[in-house]
């Protein structure tokens, strides 16, 4: 049986709420027994994935790079593209729920792929950057739905929680 794929985007720079909240949400996906898949670099990724690999988690990281090098050390399996940024497509195509934290400009390509691959997204509106300026908007009339808005940790669980149902 496939696990369910939690793709978590956000700063590669990211402040300590980043940091925490992208913790906490690796933390979660693992207690779910959720595979989380990530850029595999630094910031909100490492945090996600430390979170996930410190309790019994499994870590895709999806490297823009075309080595093994580039990739935290919390990543399980690494994929090297050697694609560069392009890789930001495979990222959000392997979701079966995207949650973005923070965010740069690579977060908000993702956000667009996510947006036109109709994968569901959770923005986390009180981790500013890009998910704060989307959260509860549509990027444009292609979809029926929007960003969903999380406010809290405590409703960005309760998303995960429905897809395990």
């Amino acid at each position: 049986m496939r696990k369910k794929q939690i793709v978590v985007i956000g700063n590669h720079n990211a402040t300590e709420v980043q940091a925490s909240t992208a913790y906490s949400i690796g933390v979660y996906v693992a207690k779910k027994k959720f595979a989380l898949i990530c850029g595999g670099r630094g910031g909100v990724m490492e945090s996600a994935a430390r979170g996930a690999v410190e309790n019994g988690g499994l870590v895709i990281g999806i490297l823009p790079d075309d080595t093994f090098a580039a990739a935290n050390q919390f990543c399980s399996i690494v994929l090297p593209t050697g694609i560069g940024y392009a890789r930001n497509s495979m990222n959000v195509l392997a979701a079966d729920l995207v949650i973005s934290i923070g965010g740069e400009k690579g977060t908000l390509t993702e956000l667009a792929y996510a947006w036109h691959y109709g994968k569901p997204i959770v923005a986390c509106s009180f981790t500013g950057g890009w998910s704060e300026k989307l959260a509860g908007t549509r990027i444009d009339n292609s979809r029926e739905d929007i960003i969903k808005n999380a406010h809290s940790l405590k409703e960005v669980f309760q998303e995960l929680d429905i897809l395990s149902q």
